[in-house]
């Protein structure tokens, strides 16, 4: 796919492919095996400048673009999942306060996160409002001078490490997704606390957690957006952060893909490499197809929201990208195992790791059954 890519993005590609494997790869395993939070990679990351690479320069970010972004995520994701899903939850955190935040909220807040100042999270998702987020039971009551904010969020990526939340609660429950709101909150604002650290099937290295809310006061000026707009701009969201799920995913898949590939070449059965036998290379074949057309549809969305932003059809294209890359990712780690066999599934090769690392691909932002809901609905409008 290089002829959509302009030289810089070649250039930036093959520079984070380098640090990736110099700094992301050696630690992956330890990382995995240990549950400890890539802090170190936090600080590649922010020192090389890709915390913030898709926002605009006036905040403290690159400016490159979403494509360019999805082309880091690829990269990092290929050798180290954990590290990967950093970036992308800092743009879920940033997206918001791009889409409809104040200028005197993105100076304030939008820039210390394009920096990598300080790293962001997203509280969304609650015990029994997953994938219905119109089902939350967090609520903002308003108060003279802002909101009094009540309630809990669960599975939260980065949820240990943010210093800046922003935050999805009900300001109106008679007027159902109308009266939903998005608030900014600090870590550390009284009443506002981290829970349990969740240990996950994979993503091992991401913190995840609950964040609790008792009695929390949150000032007017943290209002993200009027309010009742919070589930628009959640949703406009997702379409621009789907993409860089599915670079995620497309970097997984990449990552088990040249892994097999080399297994294939070296490993020695019935006296021939197994790369030498029909049946391995049509398997071989068959992941490298799915990584190549999930790539199609990735920089296909990631490269719309850079040149056609309003589009009506980035919907359905970001809900696409992520939901067929994570298909891919998941079908081509699994195939991985197999080309390996019996090393496959134990930790001493990486692919086991790697499929436990794409599962999570095809849920979050989103399942793949509600990207399927997404699509049919915007193709029979």
């Amino acid at each position: 796919m290089d002829f959509i890519l302009n030289e810089d993005q070649k250039m930036l590609r093959d520079t984070v492919r380098r640090i990736a494997g110099e700094k992301f790869a050696p630690i992956a395993a330890e990382i995995d095996e240990k549950e400890v939070f890539p802090s170190d990679s936090v600080s590649v990351l922010r020192d090389n400048g890709l915390l913030g690479i898709q926002i605009p320069e006036e905040y403290g970010g690159a400016g490159a673009g979403m494509l360019s972004m999805v082309l880091v995520v690829e990269e990092v994701a290929r050798v180290c999942c954990s590290t990967s899903v950093i970036l992308t939850t800092q743009a879920l955190a940033s997206d918001p306060l791009l889409l409809a935040g104040t200028e005197e909220q993105k100076k304030k807040f939008l820039r210390r996160l394009a920096t990598g100042d300080c790293l962001g999270a997203c509280g969304i998702t609650e015990p029994g409002a997953g994938s219905d987020v119109s089902g939350m039971k967090t609520t903002a009551r308003k108060v003279d001078g802002g909101y009094v904010l009540d309630g809990a969020k669960i599975f939260i990526t980065n949820g240990g490490e943010a210093e800046i939340v922003t935050v999805l609660a009900c300001t109106d429950r008679d007027k159902g997704n109308r009266g939903i709101s998005m608030l900014i909150l600090d870590k550390g604002m009284p009443g506002f606390t981290v829970g349990k650290k969740e240990h996950k099937m994979g993503l091992h290295g991401s913190d995840t957690r609950e964040l609790v809310f008792d009695n929390v006061f949150v000032p007017a000026d943290r209002l993200l957006g009027p309010e009742g707009s919070g589930f628009r701009t959640l949703m406009t969201t997702f379409n621009f952060t789907r993409p860089a799920v599915g670079g995620q995913a497309l970097g997984l898949a990449q990552g088990a893909l040249e892994a097999s590939i080399r297994y294939a070449r070296e490993r020695v059965q019935f006296g021939k490499p197994l790369s030498s036998f029909q049946g391995m290379q049509w398997m071989l074949a068959e992941m490298a197809l799915g990584v190549e057309t999930a790539r199609s549809i990735v920089y296909r969305a990631a490269s719309m929201i850079d040149t056609e932003p309003e589009s009506p059809e980035l919907a359905k294209i970001a809900s696409m990208a992520k939901w067929y890359a994570s298909d891919v990712a998941m079908k081509v780690t699994t195939d991985a195992v197999q080309v390996f066999g019996g090393y496959g599934y134990v930790r001493e090769y990486p692919v086991e790791r790697m499929m436990r690392d794409a599962k999570i691909t095809q849920i979050y932002e989103g399942t793949n059954q509600i990207q399927r809901t997404i699509v049919a609905g915007q193709i029979l409008r």
